[in-house]
């Protein structure tokens, strides 16, 4: 009901968006003598805020054509490699002859578009072969194509992988950390000669329990029940997807910008002020911005539930207790992290993360105990929340130089990086693991003597901004 009240809602502010559109243009139309005042630009200004809030923002293009390497534009053509009923695997082919590290970068499915990680592949094009899980919209995938649970989406990455073959890295942004380890795992224990070299994981839930948040709270407190009859609706009939289960997009949204609702709030009051007085750079990154970040997909209920059900509330993979079903024998497998013994592993986390706050990630390295130690490397980034782990300077000036170091520290004989970029760009060595320094008893003892309360990074920025 909720999901037809909501379409209902857009058909009818249809004709306002249209209204609003028009008046946008006829304030910005040089020949109007009204867009030179205080007046038409406060008319224009109006017009576009409400034009905005009642687009529905379509999923954007990566927009990546070229990138730069050794100083000189290299052309990028975008191109499908696999195509899977629920995700495209697509490479970011540069025309160039140099030999780099093949990158497979596992987007998130929760409610945003692969192209949410655009920041991410701009930055690891110079020097590394890329490549992207591009997860669909289930409402566009019809009920004959069956389900799309946590298993499925393990399915999927291990045959990425068999695709790509065994020279290949993975990083792992945030959610699908937990089933990159179960994948690799699951290779590892069948001795998989597809596995691959490394696996970079940043501020992904591996175990929630170690550091609180309003995320993991949310999940642990409230029945499995309360998310079916709550957040999880049937595709209305007039998409190819009618009648599939799913946890609607708009909703997922709604929960994203709750969490920093005041910071939502003082940026948009920003963007009309910049509208007003013609600040065009602010405004245009106003727009680059939240026309990603508005542009929203449905999430399969299947998945999400059954990631809610293991990951939040039973924590089954680091109590060594999560299983996969085989999707041909379906036949239940043990998810054995301790198996891994070839795969290189980084662990990456930001001190301010909201969403996987410091130490679930690290809780890797206790779980791929049988690795050793000389491929176990661990970064926290300090001052940085979760979303600028992968996009933005610190990004780009702190983490993507320890991850291009690490991923060549793991593959050699691969080409060596130009000067000119290193010029532009320094390498930077990530930390090689300690237990004593970076383990969970050491988290959690630092978590304690620096945050009395349950650890939550944004409260604590939001006190010191305050004072």
């Amino acid at each position: 009901m909720l999901y037809n009240l909501h379409e209902l809602q857009y058909a009818l502010s249809a004709p306002i968006h249209f209204q609003a559109k028009i008046l946008q243009g006829a304030m910005r139309n040089p020949w109007n003598p009204l867009s030179y005042t205080s007046i038409g630009r406060t008319i224009g200004a109006s017009a576009e805020m409400i034009e905005r809030t009642t687009r529905r923002f379509s999923r954007p293009e990566f927009d990546l054509h070229t990138t730069k390497i050794d100083g000189k534009s290299v052309k990028v053509v975008e191109e499908i490699i696999t195509n899977k009923p629920f995700c495209n695997l697509l490479h970011f082919k540069r025309n160039t002859k140099r030999n780099d590290p093949k990158v497979l970068i596992v987007s998130p499915i929760s409610g945003h578009f692969a192209t949410l990680l655009r920041g991410t592949v701009a930055a690891m094009l110079p020097h590394h072969d890329v490549y992207i899980t591009d997860w669909k919209d289930v409402r566009q995938i019809p009920l004959k194509e069956g389900k799309f649970n946590l298993d499925t989406c393990i399915t999927y990455l291990r045959g990425f992988m068999c695709v790509l073959g065994p020279d290949t890295h993975l990083i792992a942004v945030c959610q699908p950390t937990v089933p990159v380890l179960a994948a690799i795992s699951l290779m590892a224990t069948d001795n998989d000669p597809n596995c691959p070299l490394s696996m970079t994981l940043m501020g992904g839930p591996i175990d929630p329990r170690v550091s609180k948040t309003e995320v993991t709270e949310l999940a642990e407190t409230r029945p499995l029940d309360w998310f079916k009859q709550n957040v999880i609706y049937k595709v209305p009939h007039y998409y190819p997807g009618k009648d599939r289960e799913v946890y609607p997009g708009f909703i997922q949204l709604t929960g994203f910008m709750s969490m920093n609702l005041d910071r939502h709030v003082d940026s948009h009051i920003k963007f009309y002020e910049h509208l007003i007085s013609g600040d065009g750079e602010s405004v245009k990154a106003h727009k680059k911005f939240y026309n990603e970040y508005l542009s929203v997909m449905d999430m399969s209920a299947d998945f999400y539930l059954q990631t809610i059900e293991i990951v939040f509330q039973r924590h089954l993979l680091p109590r060594g207790l999560m299983k996969w079903r085989d999707p041909v024998s379906y036949e239940l497998m043990d998810v054995r992290p301790q198996d891994i013994t070839h795969t290189a592993l980084l662990s990456i986390e930001g001190e301010l993360d909201d969403i996987s706050a410091r130490g679930q990630t690290t809780a890797s390295h206790e779980l791929c105990y049988s690795l050793p130690q000389r491929k176990q490397f661990s970064h926290l980034q300090l001052e940085c929340g979760h979303y600028g782990i992968f996009n933005g300077r610190r990004w780009r000036e702190s983490i993507m130089p320890r991850i291009r170091h690490f991923i060549r520290l793991q593959d050699p004989e691969k080409d060596p990086i130009p000067k000119k970029d290193l010029e532009t760009v320094p390498d930077l060595k990530p930390q090689r693991y300690d237990r004593n320094k970076h383990g969970i008893v050491a988290i959690r003892r630092w978590i304690k003597e620096n945050r009395p309360e349950n650890y939550r990074p944004l409260r604590r920025r939001k006190e010191k901004l305050k004072s």
